[in-house]
């Protein structure tokens, strides 16, 4: 039987524990198909991509460290990648030093390859599944120009059972809890009636696992939203703005739009709607926003 290679995709073995995210994996196999979109008959060296992956892995990966020799490795074990070294075909393991002097190589796997080559219409459609089931949908354009992906617009099928499908109402619902207003920074922009640039940004993201309900959500500005999923910006206990100590940002515009939000409290939602689950905040922090939050000048 042929291998459903989307298929195969969505099912990548990942380490898991207590929601933590671990992209590790599809963040690799996205590099290596943008190197072979850019090239298919090139072999990836690893002292040549290690650091590429370790941006990415920054970049996109939860805040703990991770190896970029980790996904180099482990990735064969799920049929689409192998590994040779100087000394023939196999990796040598997971550390960099192992990696780096044994000359080790990646490679999507042959059969990966001649599948590539048949269909042109695979690699988009394997890369959308990759990019649906582990990252949310403000990151997906970056995060292809960071892997040097070009896709085209279409529509990922339906390839496992492990998809769902989002629910439609959930932008009304948190737009109208949240009053048509940002909850950072009040924005509340409106073309006539229809607002513009507001967002139902999701708090435990629904690639994983977050439900599509209102205290799993925020009504945010595009800015707000993206910087949220990006980990600059997250939600304190107290149900206030936390801004990273990581993020630097000199001009005036930066300071207005980010810095100056720290400690400030949230806008919404209304009564009768419920805030942010304590669960859903808490895996944001812990997953997605970068380093130790910003104090107040106040405080």
């Amino acid at each position: 039987m042929a291998t459903d290679w989307v298929e195969q995709a969505g099912r990548l073995r990942q380490w898991t524990q207590n929601g933590m995210r671990a992209p590790h994996k599809p963040l690799l196999f996205l590099y290596a198909l943008g190197r072979f979109q850019e090239d298919p008959d090139a072999a990836l060296a690893y002292s040549a991509v290690e650091g590429d992956l370790k941006r990415l892995l920054v970049e996109y990966g939860p805040r703990h460290k991770t190896s970029p020799g980790y996904p180099f490795h482990h990735l064969v074990s799920d049929g689409v990648w192998e590994v040779h070294t100087s000394q023939g075909p196999g990796s040598p393991g997971n550390g960099v030093t192992q990696l780096r002097t044994s000359n080790a190589v990646g490679r999507l796997s042959p059969d990966l390859q001649r599948a590539l080559r048949r269909d042109a219409s695979l690699l988009g459609r394997i890369a959308r599944v990759l990019l649906d089931l582990h990252f949310p949908p403000s990151l997906h354009g970056e995060l292809c120009e960071a892997v040097g992906l070009e896709l085209e617009l279409a529509e990922t099928a339906t390839v496992s059972a492990r998809r769902r499908s989002r629910d439609r109402q959930l932008r009304d619902l948190v737009l109208t809890a949240y009053e048509y207003q940002c909850a950072f920074c009040g924005y509340d922009g409106r073309i006539g009636t229809v607002p513009v640039g507001l967002e139902a940004a999701h708090v435990r993201w629904w690639a994983l696992a977050g439900p599509d309900t209102v205290d799993n959500a925020l009504c945010l500005c595009s800015l707000h939203h993206k910087l949220f999923d990006k980990g600059v910006l997250g939600v304190t206990p107290t149900h206030r703005v936390m801004v990273s100590q990581s993020f630097v940002g000199r001009s005036e515009s930066a300071r207005t739009h980010v810095l100056d939000l720290t400690a400030r409290p949230l806008l919404g939602p209304q009564p009768g709607n419920p805030r942010i689950a304590a669960e859903h905040r808490r895996w944001h922090e812990e997953q997605v926003f970068h380093g130790k939050a910003r104090e107040s000048a106040e405080g």
